[in-house]
């Protein structure tokens, strides 16, 4: 049985030319970087070449006397915690130098109550260190809410902030957030603004630059690269506190032997998505034909996040009166893969925080199913996947009535 898959914002399939891009890396013998020999150094030449063209193409500075930094990473989560420990404590170590006998408190963190797990949980992480934790609510249709950002903001002089964090896109309904007017408000008061956006890089156009942030995360895997590599956008100016030590690698910033040959394929699989100007509206069209079908089979679901401008390859539905756990179950075994919220989550069968925040009531935070799209996605799959998903709710909705 030929599974159809359908849950890409966890992770998504490997473009083959990447894959091909890896391989032929190893093969030309790129070894340690960091290495003083002409292997060492013509790794270092590959890997700062392709540092500077994904710098470019995700709308960063690469060259002159303000360049933006590009760390590479682990992956999402490596870079949302750098960007959350590395500027809080850099702002920390500001107000300690600026006020020492005054400042004795650690300064606020502010993140969304819709972020993903490796901003919240590790957000929380840092209050165990002092650090004291807001949450920035969201509306029923999970966007942020901005009056109370700028409530928030409005106390900087006398409440000091470290940093706000506010994701591009949310992983488990797609709603996109109003990331320039968020970190413009921030930046006017000189507070750190750090972006999540990891399900936006190669999913759609990206301009650093323009949204005026001053940290921004993504991971390869999103976007039809490979896995265990990412990276982390930094801003002219702006200084990270390290959270590893060991190494002068990466200005000291992010220590440890970057791998060249995963590097290039993220490279490559960015590259692919720029090349591919058509991508996100094929996605888009796609998504809505699995809306529309899936609202014609129950009308009275739940589109989650509906309301609000959402990525094209997200789609979150709430089935009434259907647990969202029979519904995946029962999905897996008819060959269908998708997921009731985020993979870092996906050990436990605790209900989405992210629905819980949009102010959702019992049912639709039950029942709440996540499909998403990527490249490789086709009509026929989609198609399929209605019929699947109609039986499945004919056999549950039986068996509901029967109990």
């Amino acid at each position: 049985m030929n599974t159809i898959y359908l849950d890409n914002n966890s992770t998504t399939e490997i473009s083959p030319t990447v894959a091909a891009t890896i391989a032929q890396c190893y093969q030309e013998r790129y070894v340690n970087p960091a290495s003083q020999h002409r292997l060492g150094q013509s790794a270092r030449g590959k890997l700062e070449q392709l540092r500077s063209e994904m710098i470019d193409m995700l709308g960063g500075v690469s060259a002159g006397m303000q360049t933006d930094r590009l760390i590479i990473t682990s992956g999402g989560t490596e870079s949302n915690n750098l960007a959350l420990a590395g500027l809080a404590a850099t702002k920390a170590n500001e107000l300690r130098a600026d006020n020492l006998e005054q400042f004795n408190d650690r300064p606020r963190i502010i993140v969304s109550a819709v972020e993903h797990p490796s901003v919240l949980t590790f957000a929380h992480f840092l209050g165990t260190a002092g650090y004291r934790i807001q949450i920035l609510s969201v509306g029923q249709n999970g966007t942020i809410d901005l009056d109370q950002l700028q409530q928030m903001l409005a106390t900087h002089d006398q409440d000091p902030i470290a940093v706000v964090s506010i994701m591009a896109a949310n992983n488990e309904t797609g709603v996109i957030q109003p990331i320039k007017q968020a970190a413009a408000a921030c930046r006017q008061i000189g507070v750190y603004f750090h972006c999540d956006a990891v399900q936006s890089v190669g999913k759609t156009e990206v301009n650093f630059s323009d949204l005026g942030v001053d940290s921004m995360s993504m991971t390869a895997h999103k976007f039809h690269g490979p896995r265990g590599v990412g990276g982390l956008m930094v801003r002219h100016g702006v200084e990270l506190s390290p959270m590893l030590f060991g190494g002068f690698q990466q200005m000291a910033t992010r220590p440890g032997t970057e791998d060249v040959a995963l590097t290039a394929g993220m490279h490559q699989a960015l590259t692919e998505f720029q090349l591919d100007p058509d991508r996100e509206a094929r996605i888009l069209t796609l998504r809505n034909r699995l809306q529309t079908g899936l609202l014609a089979i129950e009308p009275a679901a739940t589109i989650n996040g509906g309301q609000a401008h959402r990525m094209a390859h997200t789609l979150n539905v709430s089935f009434p009166r259907v647990n969202r756990q029979a519904f995946l179950l029962a999905a897996d075994f008819a060959g269908l893969a998708i997921s009731t919220g985020s993979a870092c989550a996906s050990g436990s069968s605790d209900p989405s925080h992210v629905i819980i925040a949009m102010g959702a009531n019992n049912d639709v935070v039950e029942g709440s199913i996540r499909f998403s799209l990527g490249a490789f996605n086709t009509e026929q799959e989609i198609d399929t996947c209605l019929t699947i998903c109609k039986q499945i709710l004919n056999k549950l909705s039986t068996s509901s009535a029967s109990s």
